[in-house]
């Protein structure tokens, strides 16, 4: 086996096995969610270790390939509850442009009532759609991809340890409002945690990301356009 090979082998092996183990745990309690609870462990382990982040992430690239598959995976609930969907679309679309507006502008005034600089206020614009959308959004804005990269991170966990438990909060059990205000919300990372609870709201979570992804880039664009 080619040396080179077994850091990639070693940092894969680490990863999926943080992750399986934080299910199991995930699944005694459902509050502990199972994507902080796989990062800590490896956080810690690399710290200790003194093992620099590009060495561990040889292996990192190679899963996140899988993104790209994973993510053209959730169309299968949306064909799968495709009558469930079209009579729902026109008001679905106003829900996401709405929640889409909101997002974005409660992201920014947040980080300008926090004294912000203009560059950091707009990296956390686009914090609600999936990392591809939201670095284009935020170059085109003259934001800090990097923050940006952590905020969408940050939204996505939140939004699957935290989200149904405070929309329960508020009194929401409809599984298509769920589905919608979770994937306008917190992108793909809360829309896969919904494919555990019900697939209709992986359906309408589904595509109101992708939804939200179009409306951020437009909504985007004309920001950019404005700010010239």
């Amino acid at each position: 086996m080619n040396r080179s090979f077994i850091p990639a082998l070693l940092s894969v092996m680490a990863t999926t096995s943080c992750y399986a183990l934080a299910l199991q745990l995930h699944r005694k309690w459902r509050a502990f969610p199972p994507i902080v609870g796989a990062c800590i462990p490896i956080m810690a382990a690399l710290w200790l270790l003194r093992v620099p982040y590009a060495e561990y992430n040889r292996g990192g690239t190679l899963l996140t390939w899988w993104l790209g598959p994973a993510t053209v995976a959730l169309a299968v609930p949306m064909y799968r509850n495709g009558l469930a969907l079209r009579g729902m679309l026109p008001r679905l679309s106003l829900v996401v442009l709405a929640g889409s507006i909101t997002g974005m502008v409660s992201a920014g005034v947040t980080a300008w009532l926090l004294h912000a600089p203009l560059p950091v206020i707009m990296s956390t614009v686009p914090k609600s759609v999936t990392t591809p959308i939201a670095i284009e959004v935020s170059r085109q804005l003259r934001g800090i991809p990097q923050i940006t990269i952590a905020m969408v991170i940050l939204t996505g966990v939140l939004g699957a340890t935290c989200g149904t438990y405070f929309l329960k909060l508020a009194r929401i059990r409809n599984d298509r409002a769920i589905g919608a205000a979770i994937g306008t919300s917190s992108h793909g990372i809360g829309t896969a945690s919904l494919i555990r609870q019900s697939e209709l709201r992986a359906a309408v979570s589904s595509w109101a990301m992708a939804a939200a992804g179009v409306f951020t880039s437009i909504l985007g664009a004309s920001l950019s356009f404005l700010l010239r």
